[in-house]
């Protein structure tokens, strides 16, 4: 998916749009944008302090020859402050974290809810790689942002302007230097700021493709072994990762190039200071407690605004990632949820209804174009037609997995469009075409619709699936951990273990798509079988290119050019 991001002023404006709204959507973060301003403020009066005590105590045993004992007081408080000013920093970095940890949960919780519950059917408009990384690693880089770049641009706000207001007290020529020179800093560091929110952009779609093209090589590795194409896609990730390392490279010079100028005019800064002071120490029209407490603070003053431009380049990637995942977020639902949903209807009692159904994917033509369906309680469909006809849009409305374009679908006159959207898909059981296997036991995948099932329920699924042999060749039984990880399945036992799933459900709505494609045909017979068992006493929708999954259906629909008409059997 491709986005320009070349417009350095529009990207800054979109880099604070993103900030505000990251301390807005969360009270965790606002919370602790609190927390560190209060701890800001506490450290620039620390800092003041310590310069301020320090510059006495040197003074005082070096011009005026007190005794220990005369500064012993003036120490005790100094290590106290030092002691403070230690803690306050520390709160600074545990309190950052705290708030970052908190954040990104918050933030990959509202992206996987959004997925899941309000764009489960319009996934292939995102690529999966970029999404991964960026709720993984981009979302992780915020820690960088919350823990150091948010309290150090508090520190950067704060600190100046205090010691501004305390320097000028004791010498306004050093306190006008100051003032002068400190808005040279903020300058340059916006100027490479913006800048580097290019480069940094560039560098995350650069790793965002890098992703993406190997998530897709190592889903289609048996593929390309097998087509012997495997050791041609080595250059095209050669050259992706090329052009990722080349955007590093760049930001990382970039990041230098702004450290050696902030260091640079700190530098400059705190020479003129220093040489301001000397002269008028030599001239004798300032006392050396003052200059020393001038001297003293000039660091101080340059130091949050040096550390701020390079704990920027850290943040850049979490902003960049943030950026990415309000985009989706901001998307639309794909289905829409009622504020206030009316019971729903039971599909085992009454009918399921489509009415005028009309649906076109973005960017393509309709199709399903006007479709009246109706699957009646306990009655067996199948549903044929040609690859890309509509079949799997049709399955995945009745799932509202998608809203139609134009139509109703209702259920025992219910417009389902009113029901609550979980408890509708709980009294459908939904066999795809690609089953998942998830990373967990046998048994805990067969459990998947029905998490209370009983050790003999599983049995009866396990024996009406014929997975009995299956589980008889495993080395834990229905223990052995499958799917990723674990034991290896077969695409045959695959379809037998989401069909043992169908079996398991209390669902009275069965819906199978292609439950038996890309078997061999010997095991789309022993199959037929078991599909037969499992719409056993339910509504079923069955979709299917072959005939075997089909043959007890009680009628036979053909979906074609987006139309809907029934099969005449002689």
């Amino acid at each position: 998916m491709a986005r320009d991001r070349t417009r350095a002023p529009g990207a800054s404006r979109q880099a604070r749009e993103t900030q505000r709204r990251l301390a807005k959507s969360s009270q965790v973060a606002r919370n602790h944008l609190i927390v560190t301003v209060g701890l800001g403020v506490v450290q620039a009066v620390l800092i003041i302090g310590q310069a301020t005590l320090l510059a006495k105590v040197i003074a005082g045993v070096f011009m005026d020859g007190d005794s220990f004992a005369e500064v012993a007081p003036l120490l005790a408080w100094l290590a106290v402050i030092s002691v403070a000013r230690g803690l306050a920093a520390a709160g600074f970095e545990s309190t950052g974290r705290f708030g970052a940890a908190r954040v990104m949960s918050e933030l990959r919780e509202k992206l996987s809810r959004h997925l899941l519950l309000k764009r489960p059917g319009a996934l292939q408009d995102e690529q999966s790689g970029e999404l991964v990384s960026s709720a993984i690693e981009g979302v992780a880089a915020l820690e960088n942002y919350f823990a150091r770049y948010l309290p150090q641009m508090v520190l950067a706000a704060i600190v100046p302007l205090a010691v501004l207001v305390w320097v000028v007290q004791f010498n306004w020529i050093s306190a006008a230097i100051l003032a002068v020179t400190a808005p040279l800093i903020i300058l340059f560091m916006i100027l490479i700021g913006l800048l580097t929110e290019q480069r940094t952009r560039k560098r995350w779609e650069r790793m965002s493709r890098l992703s993406s093209h190997f998530l897709d090589l190592v889903g289609g590795l048996a593929t390309l072994r097998a087509n012997s194409q495997a050791f041609s896609q080595a250059g095209s990730i050669e050259t992706v990762g090329e052009e990722y390392r080349r955007e590093t490279m760049g930001a990382l010079r970039i990041g230098f190039l702004s450290s050696l100028v902030l260091e640079l005019l700190a530098m400059l800064g705190v020479a003129m200071v220093a040489t301001a002071i000397g002269i008028q120490l030599a001239d004798g029209h300032l006392e050396l407690v003052a200059g020393l407490t001038v001297l003293l603070l000039a660091p101080e003053l340059y130091m949050p605004l040096r550390q701020l431009g390079a704990q920027f380049h850290a943040s850049a990637d979490g902003m960049a990632a943030a950026e990415r995942i309000f985009e989706v977020i901001d998307q639309p639902a794909a289905v829409t949820e009622p504020a206030e949903p009316v019971p729903v209807p039971d599909p085992a009692r009454w009918s399921v209804a489509m009415d005028g159904i009309s649906y076109a994917w973005p960017g393509r033509e309709r199709v399903l174009e006007s479709i009246d369906l109706e699957l009646r309680p306990g009655e067996t469909v199948a549903l044929v037609g040609p690859s890309g006809g509509g079949k799997s849009t049709l399955a995945n409305l009745l799932l509202r997995l998608l809203d139609p374009d134009e139509g109703t679908i209702s259920c025992g006159g219910v417009d389902l469009s009113g029901v609550d959207i979980r408890e509708w898909r709980r009294q459908i059981a939904w066999v795809p075409q690609r089953p998942t296997i998830f990373s967990a036991t046998l048994a805990d995948n067969l459990r998947l619709f029905n998490p209370g099932a009983t050790d003999e329920e599983v049995t009866v699924a396990v024996g009406t699936a014929a997975l009995g042999e299956l589980v008889a060749g495993l080395p834990a039984g229905l223990q052995t951990q499958v799917g990723e990880g674990g034991r290896r399945l077969s695409a045959g036992q695959t379809q037998r273990i989401a069909l043992a799933r169908a079996m398991l459900s209390d669902a009275h709505l069965l819906i199978l798509d292609e439950p038996t494609a890309h078997l061999d045909h010997e095991t789309e017979i022993e199959l037929a079988a078991t599909i037969s068992d499992a719409a056993e006493g339910r509504t079923a929708l069955i979709i299917s290119h072959r005939e075997e999954p089909i043959a007890t259906a009680d009628r036979t629909l053909v979906l074609e050019r987006g139309g809907l008409t029934e099969r005449v059997t002689a």
